[in-house]
């Protein structure tokens, strides 16, 4: 460590190769691992300490403690026979692409906050719109359409319903807020039930005979 106790940037090179060569190593031998791990419910919390160190350990222990305690517990979401929930497959690409993003350390909350880190989105948002065949109006370059990149699906209802509330009162001025409704079958994920109890429009429509509103 330097003398004000921060990692240098060359043992950030020397310790990042080998996280990089610890990754590269799972995705080598996750496909001979058990897809969910054999532990009960509170293992791993007794396994750690009760209080938090008083300094911090060195990068040895704290791979040991990856490859013996983390690993050994992972439900594993990069097993070829992991089929659970939804798609969350990671890759070489995409791994690198976080570790750039998290090496800029840039916040894109505004284009002031950061002009690349917007536009490239505003640009790369454009792209998948037309990919999946949206008409320009609800792209940027038609000059009144364009999104964001959400962080969770969870956001992405809550933000989408959220919008059409606003945009049907700005609509219906005269109209009471709380007449509002948002239609959901039972057979909706919980995501959306939760954004419009938020949003306080929430009314569900139960159809399980045909399972569709």
């Amino acid at each position: 460590m330097s003398h004000d106790g921060h990692m240098t940037s060359e043992q950030f090179r020397l310790i990042g190769r080998r996280m990089v060569d610890a990754v590269a190593d799972y995705w080598d031998r996750v496909g001979n691992l058990p897809v969910q791990p054999p532990t009960a419910p509170g293992e791993v919390f007794a396994s750690l300490p009760e209080f938090p160190p008083a300094t911090g350990q060195d990068w040895d222990s704290i791979l040991r403690d990856v490859e013996h305690l983390v690993i050994p517990n992972l439900t594993h979401w990069q097993h070829p026979r992991f089929f659970g929930y939804f798609p969350a497959n990671a890759s070489f690409p995409a791994i690198l692409g976080e570790l750039l993003a998290a090496g800029l350390g840039v916040q894109g909350m505004l284009w002031a906050t950061s002009p690349a880190c917007t536009e490239i989105e505003m640009r790369v948002l454009d792209w998948l719109g037309s990919l999946i065949g949206l008409p320009d109006s609800f792209l940027f370059r038609g000059g009144v359409g364009g999104g964001v990149i959400q962080g969770t699906a969870s956001d992405a209802v809550l933000t989408a319903i959220v919008a059409a509330r606003a945009r049907t009162l700005a609509a219906h001025p005269d109209v009471d807020p709380s007449r509002l409704v948002i239609y959901a079958s039972e057979q909706a994920h919980s995501s959306v039930l939760k954004a419009a109890l938020i949003a306080g429009v929430a009314r569900a429509i139960d159809d399980r005979e045909h399972v569709r509103l």
